[in-house]
């Protein structure tokens, strides 16, 4: 839980204020610690209204954050997708702005994606890219993008992203779970409170030593695993019944084309520099702990909403 990490995060200096551009799953998740370690945070959304709007960023409609609210962030972490048509919409919209700024770190969440499809082989963040999707390539040009502009980034590739309210379980719950057995493949993921954590601890890292800010970190845990596996722990944790195994070559052209594209690339990406060199410690560093505190936080936030 949350809990957790704030007591193993060394708060941020006083002055230290983040703007997290992109106040969604993974984003909130990170002003939460942020604000539980006493770090004064702002998040954009892109609708008024919204949890954790405190400014509206949107690229499309021409609606940008107020530069007096700005004034003294010293940290931000970027979580925006690509444009559709291509191009990263802060760098774009934002960079004079952001070059203004006392920033110490600044982060952006890519994806494994760009690494392409390896037939199962292990990468690591010196293997040269090679996007097989459209999705990951654009991805990959916004990374060229970050590390163009000036700013002191560290580009964050996440795989599969789970966590309370959305993981197996719900799926499970909610009878939309599939048991699919595609042979030899395996999808790596991370459970957010870790995106949470390597953040913070790579924030730590290169402010204590300002020579050794990797570039690119990989943030994946510790276990590639068949989706059939992560479907049956599920299963194992709530007592339900597992669902009908299929065999992927069967029922891969009732696919929608995305989650054709989902299923066409398998890889194993290392953690090594993040968890080995850069010494963080995984809350999770399974699926079978990370599917155990979803377990239990679902089971809080249920008897916490129940009247």
């Amino acid at each position: 839980m949350l809990s957790a990490l704030v007591k193993r995060c060394r708060p941020l200096p006083a002055h230290a204020r983040l703007l997290v551009l992109g106040g969604g799953y993974s984003g909130r998740c990170v002003a939460k610690l942020a604000r539980q370690l006493g770090t004064p945070v702002l998040c954009t959304r892109r609708v008024a209204g919204q949890p954790d709007a405190d400014l509206i960023f949107d690229s499309n409609n021409g609606q940008l954050p107020d530069v007096s609210a700005l004034q003294g962030i010293t940290h931000l972490l970027s979580t925006i997708p690509p444009q559709r048509q291509g191009g990263d919409p802060v760098i774009s919209a934002l960079l004079p702005l952001l070059k203004t700024l006392s920033l110490e770190w600044a982060g952006y969440l890519s994806t494994t994606g760009v690494y392409g499809n390896r037939n199962g082989e292990w990468v690591q963040e010196n293997d040269p890219p090679a996007p097989g999707l459209d999705r990951s390539r654009r991805r990959l040009e916004c990374e060229q993008a970050w590390l163009n502009s000036g700013l002191p980034v560290q580009i964050l590739r996440l795989p599969g992203i789970y966590g309370p309210g959305r993981s197996v379980l719900d799926s499970l719950r909610q009878g939309k779970a599939r048991l699919i057995n595609k042979p030899g493949q395996v999808f790596c993921r991370i459970h957010v409170e870790d995106i949470a954590g390597a953040c913070w601890h790579l924030i730590d890292h290169s402010s204590s030593n300002p020579n050794d800010r990797p570039s690119i970190v990989n943030v994946v845990d510790n276990e590639p695993t068949a989706p059939a596996d992560l479907v049956r722990h599920g299963v194992s944790l709530l007592g339900c019944e597992l669902p009908q195994e299929e065999n992927y070559d069967a029922i891969c052209s009732e696919m929608s084309p995305m989650g054709r594209s989902f299923w066409s690339e398998n890889r194993r990406v290392s953690n090594k520099l993040l968890c080995g060199d850069l010494n963080y410690s995984l809350l999770y560093p399974t699926f079978r702990e990370g599917l155990q505190d979803c377990l239990e936080q679902d089971r809080l936030n249920s008897s916490s909403s129940d009247p």
